[in-house]
């Protein structure tokens, strides 16, 4: 295996294929960095000073610029000048890319023309209007917060949100935000698994916002708005919780906001003892007592600890006048109640169970809890039940959010 000599003016000359020679590993070496004459000058083929082996020709950053931003036509004038820039330097530098400079001087071109039209009829300034609100959120359901109430466009709080209008409470609207919910970051969780998230979100809170709970129309129900998979591409992380009618083309007028912001103090605690009980009542087992006695009885126990606490709660505070005798009436009733409460805990069949369960559910809506609420200036409608168990949150309209 014979070594070539060292490359220079020393070479022999000849062609380019005589003047190469098998290299040290088996492999041909390319031509000197000078070719076949004197340092620096082309060699009698014309071979001119070679880059480096393997290495492929770059392209021209200028041409890449003038091409994005041909295509978004964002600032259009600064792309066609990049454009001519890039065609400049590919011609001096010999780098790839002159496809891509006159493509983005075309785009641009095309750009000015198209914002020449758009000055002159005005429809720049809508344009940026519009790109200023979509990135602040206006108009969408980014922008909506606990307390406003809004239209949708298609009439409805189900299926897909692309924009919203707010309007005022006091003017017949479509929902009312009680609640938003930011989600974490990471990953897309999927339409499931957010949907299920905003379940159980929002039919917690509502009450936390409309806590005389007799005051909600009985054909309000939760809805909620949600990010989709693109919108959370986007940076979307937020669960809107919003009161809306279950009825077609149905209305809510005036807000249903019932919290401290807007009751006084004996009206505050008195709901948030009444609403704390019905908490405890709604988690009642799914198995009757007959298939599951055990289940029950430690729930009719956990209703009897409730009662105690909020019993103590409204014994603990000083009511004004007019509502200090019905009050207290209505602690009467629950202290019957919670003895009842703790019969149920401790029976031994369903039957006694029952007598008992029923006992216990007496005083609750009933004619004291009435004079209590009309004596606090609050609701005295007392609300029907259905039983909606097998529904979960359908009547809750997933509306995904796309942006």
């Amino acid at each position: 295996m014979s070594i070539p000599p060292p490359p220079g003016p020393h070479q022999p000359q000849g062609s380019p294929e005589q003047a190469q020679g098998p290299s040290a590993h088996g492999q041909y070496a390319p031509p000197s960095p000078y070719g076949y004459g004197p340092p620096g000058a082309p060699g009698p083929y014309g071979y001119h000073p070679y880059r480096p082996y393997g290495r492929p020709v770059p392209v021209n950053g200028v041409a890449i610029g003038a091409l994005v931003l041909g295509i978004l036509c964002f600032v259009p004038a600064v792309g066609l000048v990049l454009g001519l820039i890039a065609l400049v330097q590919i011609k001096k530098k010999g780098e790839r890319g002159k496809g891509m400079a006159v493509a983005g001087s075309i785009l641009s071109s095309v750009g000015l023309v198209l914002w020449a039209l758009a000055l002159s009829t005005g429809g720049a300034s809508d344009f940026w209007d519009g790109f200023r609100d979509a990135a602040s959120g206006e108009g969408t359901a980014y922008a909506l917060a606990k307390g406003d109430c809004f239209d949708s466009p298609t009439g409805n709080l189900e299926g897909d949100a692309y924009d919203v209008d707010a309007v005022s409470c006091s003017a017949p609207h479509d929902g009312e935000v009680f609640a938003v919910v930011t989600l974490p970051g990471g990953d897309y969780p999927g339409d499931d698994e957010v949907s299920r998230t905003a379940d159980d979100k929002c039919y917690a809170l509502q009450d936390g916002y409309a806590m005389d709970t007799w005051a909600v129309p009985e054909d309000v129900d939760v809805y909620y708005f949600i990010p989709s998979r693109q919108s959370w591409r986007f940076g979307d992380r937020e669960i809107t919780c919003l009161f809306g009618s279950t009825e077609e083309k149905g209305k809510l007028t005036g807000s249903l906001r019932s919290d401290p912001t807007t009751l006084d103090v004996d009206q505050s605690i008195f709901l948030s003892v009444t609403n704390a009980v019905d908490t405890a009542l709604y988690e009642e087992p799914e198995d009757y007592p007959e298939e599951d006695l055990a289940a029950n009885q430690a729930w009719a126990k956990d209703v009897h600890a409730v009662l105690g606490e909020q019993i103590e709660a409204l014994r603990g505070h000083s009511w004004q006048p007019d509502a200090k005798q019905p009050v207290t009436d209505l602690i009467e009733e629950m202290e019957a109640a919670r003895r009842e409460w703790a019969k149920a805990a401790a029976a031994k069949d369903a039957d006694t169970y029952y007598t008992h369960y029923d006992k216990g559910y007496e005083y609750v809506d009933g004619p004291t809890t009435v004079t209590a609420r009309k004596a606090l200036g609050l609701d005295t409608t007392v609300p029907t039940y259905e039983d909606d168990s097998d529904s979960g949150g359908e009547s809750g309209g997933a509306g995904g959010l796309d942006v």
